[in-house]
């Protein structure tokens, strides 16, 4: 068996309404997945399954996701050695451990080149910063990433499929992987 890291682009499914983490727990189950779990209630799912490509899992993960709660949403799958090296690598680490709200990483289906941080470089105010790491973008707001002009410009259009997720939530899910 492999571990397996996915991640929902949302957990919004309308006015009002959520994904309760026990229902995505139930839906991985039923795909076959085994030892489903979550790390808070933000679309964060960790399961064990044979080996099988990433794509694979995530086209399957997508269409039980529409099938179970009614509308599509993006799913990111990592396995779980290649989560344990994007935690490693993070660029950005004494920042994070000062702060793991202010450090993030958009996780991509697609990798991203090394080039985007400079495309990108305009948006950045009160010193923020940008590194492409093995295909995924990482950034250290200065302030509240939800006040970032940054965070705005750094859409799906622009970058292609991906989703951030905090340094304490990346650490978090490094840590249900190690144990």
């Amino acid at each position: 068996m492999n571990s397996y890291v996915a991640l929902l682009y949302s957990i919004v499914l309308g006015e009002g309404r959520r994904v309760v983490m026990s229902d995505l727990k139930a839906m991985a189950e039923r795909l076959g997945h085994r030892s489903p779990r979550t790390l808070v209630a933000t679309g964060n799912l960790l399961f064990e399954a044979e080996r099988v490509a990433v794509g694979e899992l995530e086209a399957t993960l997508e269409a039980a996701f529409a099938e179970t709660f009614g509308r599509h949403v993006d799913i990111i799958v990592r396995p779980g050695s290649d989560w344990l090296r994007l935690a490693a690598a993070n660029p950005f680490h004494d920042e994070g451990e000062e702060d793991g709200t202010r450090v993030h990483v958009r996780v991509m289906r697609e990798p991203l080149s090394g080039a985007v941080p400079t495309d990108f470089e305009r948006y950045c105010s009160a010193g923020e910063r940008l590194a492409v790491v093995d295909g995924d973008l990482w950034v250290h707001f200065t302030g509240q990433a939800s006040e970032s002009k940054l965070l705005g410009a750094l859409s799906k259009k622009r970058l292609g499929i991906g989703t951030f997720r905090n340094w304490n939530t990346v650490k978090g899910l490094a840590g249900m992987l190690s144990t």
